[in-house]
């Protein structure tokens, strides 16, 4: 016997790595704040040397946050990838399949054009059941979308 589909959830909806997001970006602010005590603490340090630790101090807090930024949004028009520095809009008729094999650093969505788009919003990472959930709940509202849209 099969395992039953799971049930497409209701719309709209994010999926995004929370445990990542939440480690990611209070290790980017305890750093940010402990460079810049340090900074003001150091009395041999002149105000530019204090300055360019902190601006140091959030460059590094940048590309946490950066790192992120991964997301996905789904809703009745289709689905929105935010990757690291890039954001695709896609019509559910444009996704083929959902894609997450043993492995892979992030799920992977086939395209109509051929290409494969990966998803930083979903990955398994830290949270790997979360992850196998989400990237389910993603497929079946794939699939659902792409067999229900027949009335055009």
């Amino acid at each position: 016997m099969s395992a039953p589909r799971p049930e497409a959830p209701a719309l709209p909806v994010t999926f995004r790595p929370t445990l990542t997001r939440v480690v990611l970006l209070s290790v980017g602010l305890a750093m940010f704040l402990v460079i810049t005590v340090v900074a003001l603490m150091l009395e041999r340090l002149n105000v530019a040397e204090r300055i360019s630790f902190v601006f140091v101090a959030a460059l590094f807090f940048g590309v946490l946050a950066l790192l992120s930024r991964p997301k996905v949004e789904a809703d009745e028009a289709g689905v929105t990838v935010v990757n690291l520095t890039r954001t695709r809009k896609l019509a559910w008729e444009e996704i083929l399949r959902v894609n997450l094999r043993s492995g892979d650093p992030w799920v992977f969505l086939d395209l109509s054009d051929g290409t494969s788009l990966p998803v930083l919003g979903i990955q398994p990472g830290m949270a790997k059941q979360q992850a196998i959930r989400d990237a389910r709940a993603l497929r079946a509202l794939t699939e659902a979308r792409s067999a229900g849209d027949t009335t055009g």
